[in-house]
């Protein structure tokens, strides 16, 4: 009985009642709770950013500016945060899927054309070649690796020079 007091006292279940224990430094929120909580506090921060930057904007043309007449080709859309929010979730998913298709990169050693997928090699060319051509020597690497050898040594090691002393 006096165990489970103790347990109890030191301990408190998450808020979000997932059956894990939060802390006070977490809000009484487990870690992944409080990892998604987090998240969610950013992404609105980002969207409420983004919305009142595109606000003077919107408001800023609206107000002061002349309308044009007879050139308007495109439907006038009324402004809302809601469909500015929409516009901007369609953007970031285009911008997610191209950079899962960039990062997922060419499928095949740029030497042989044989499939590697995951396995391949990046060399600091910047293609990627199978197990058999995955050496510098095998491909005719263009890298020029004297001197990037060079530039890190400079960067690791400054030149240190003392101020000379005057003779007394």
């Amino acid at each position: 009985m006096a165990e489970e007091q103790r347990c109890q006292e030191g301990h408190r279940l998450c808020a979000n009642n997932c059956g894990f224990f939060g802390s006070p430094a977490t809000l009484d929120l487990c870690s992944k709770c409080y990892r998604d909580h987090r998240l969610k506090e950013e992404q609105q921060q980002t969207a409420t950013a983004a919305v009142e930057k595109s606000l003077p904007a919107f408001s800023s043309a609206g107000a002061g500016a002349a309308e044009p007449t007879a050139d308007v080709t495109e439907p006038s859309i009324p402004y809302s945060p809601a469909t500015a929010t929409a516009v901007e979730v369609k953007e970031e998913e285009k911008a997610s899927k191209k950079a899962a298709a960039a990062s997922a990169g060419p499928s095949r050693c740029a030497m042989c054309r044989k499939r590697v997928g995951l396995t391949g090699f990046r060399c600091r060319c910047g293609s990627t070649y199978c197990g058999g051509h995955r050496y510098a020597e095998q491909h005719g690497c263009t890298f020029d690796f004297k001197a990037a050898g060079r530039e890190a040594i400079a960067r690791a090691n400054p030149v240190v020079k003392a101020d000379k002393l005057r003779k007394i």
